[in-house]
This record gives structure tokens, sequence and C-alpha cells, in this order.
């Protein structure tokens, strides 16, 4: 059952693209063209447009080719008087689809490959037989005495699955260890937004932790090392 619906997906997928190859193509031919005759064909295509409102013919449903269209060129216009065949709502909410998309593809990772069952093996015992051992200790571990390069994360990671359910010591919390030193911690993010128009915007905050007070903002669609 899964091969024929891929298939179905595929060739779904290839048709909306060559639609909307065929759109840019006449997106690009008709930006050549003087401004002009582009204001009197609008006009000329408005009046056409008009006599099926009058008439009441009801359009045919938007295809995917023609909700990623739509949503693209409003963007370059004030739209909302141009709208005629669907609601604001049904264009915001096609935007709002191909937002999600974007983030989907955006966020997407190819991820690391999971490490070996007797290395995660490894890693379990090692908790379990030193219960003050955290990520960073057992990353540690592995890397001088046994030379595995591991990340802390992905030690993490492992420990969480399956691992010893150990009872942290409150002298060894993370959180009392915050609560002692706030005033002289500063807390730092360095971390990407997408804007309305699928723009990449990249942001660093830099963050007092006794105070919360904001100590330095900052966005750019370019970082360097500077």
């Amino acid at each position: 059952m899964s091969s024929p619906v891929s298939f179905l997906a595929v060739v779904h997928c290839l048709r909306t693209l060559s639609l909307v190859a065929v759109d840019l193509i006449r997106l690009v031919a008709l930006a050549a063209r003087p401004r002009a005759a582009l204001v009197a064909e609008n006009l000329f295509l408005r009046k056409q447009l008009a006599f099926f409102q009058e008439r009441k013919v009801r359009p045919r449903r938007a295809d995917a080719a023609t909700r990623w269209m739509m949503a693209a060129l409003s963007q370059w216009f004030a739209w909302r008087n141009a709208l005629v065949n669907v609601q604001a709502d049904t264009l915001l909410r096609w935007h709002r689809q191909g937002f999600r998309l974007f983030w989907r593809w955006k966020s997407k990772t190819a991820g690391r490959p999971r490490l070996p069952n007797n290395l995660q093996a490894l890693i379990r015992e090692m908790a379990a037989d030193n219960p003050t051992w955290g990520q960073e200790r057992i990353a540690n571990e592995l890397q001088l005495k046994l030379g595995i390069r591991v990340s802390p994360r992905t030690v993490a990671k492992y420990l969480r699955r399956g691992g010893p359910v150990r009872a942290p010591d409150p002298k060894q919390r993370w959180l009392t260890f915050v609560h002692n030193h706030a005033q002289v911690i500063v807390a730092s993010d360095f971390f990407v937004v997408i804007t309305a128009t699928f723009h990449t915007l990249y942001v660093l905050v830099l963050m007092e932790v006794g105070t919360r007070r904001l100590l330095h903002h900052n966005l750019t669609a370019h970082p360097t090392a500077e």
C-alpha cells in the first residue's frame, strides 16, 4: 500500500513544481513588459472578472501551485483590494501553511548515527556504578580512558533511554548552583528566527541571570565572526 501512495505523492509534487515553474516564467516575461501595458491588461482582466462576479460563477478549488503562487505574490502589493475568489482569512491560512512547510524544511537535520549497542550499555553501566557522575564526567572518562569521543549531550540522551534512575543530590543540582551564583552569571543564546516573508535572521542575546536584565542583543541576516 505504501508504494502507490508514495508514487502519487511524488507525482503530486512534480506536478506542483512544474506549475509553479510555468508561473515563474510568466512572471519574468510580464516583468519585461512596459508598465503601461501591464496596467492596461490588469484593468482589462478586472473588467472581465466583474462579469463572472455578477453572474455568480463558482470558481474551482485552488490547487497547491495556485495557493503557493498567490501567497508569494501577495508579498509584493496590497492584495486585499484585489482578492475576489477567496476570503482574506483563506489567503492568510495558505501563507501560514507555507510558513510551516518552510520551517519544517529549515529545521530538518540529518542527525548523528546511533552509538553501537555495546557503547550504549557501557554508558549506562558507568552511570549506575557512579551515581555522582554527570554526563560531562562520563564523556570525559570515555575520552581519557578509552579514547572514545562522545558528546555530553549524546551521553545524556542514552541515559534518558533506559538509564539508571538516580536521585539527584541537592548539593549537586544545577538549580542550587544557579541560585547561589545568579548575580555573577550571564546567560547567552544565539538562535534563528524566520520572518513573515521567509527570511532568516540570526539573533544574539546576553542576559544577566540574577536581574533578568538584557545586557546586549543584536540581530543580522548575515552573521560573521565579528
